[in-house]
């Protein structure tokens, strides 16, 4: 596999979609090749930060608004 096939591949392999030999083809370029493992890291942890920090927390009228405006049903509001 080369530095391009692995680039392209790569939020594929970070989402867990690729088969199981193409995992392995992508893990052994990572493991030789420093650019694309560096690449592969910033990714990982950009993934991390965007899954921490852009979590909105929705009122709950603009949530039912928006549902209604495109015609579906909320389920019912859980408590914690």
């Amino acid at each position: 596999m080369d530095c391009n096939e692995a680039i392209h591949q790569i939020y594929h392999y970070l989402d867990g979609v690729l088969t199981d030999e193409s995992r392995a083809a992508i893990a052994r370029h990572l493991d030789f090749c420093p650019p694309c493992s560096g690449g592969y890291h910033f990714e990982v942890e950009l993934k991390v930060l965007i899954a921490r920090k852009c979590r909105d927390d929705v009122p709950p009228d603009l949530r039912r608004r928006i549902a209604e405006s495109i015609g579906h049903e909320l389920p019912p509001a859980t408590t914690a």
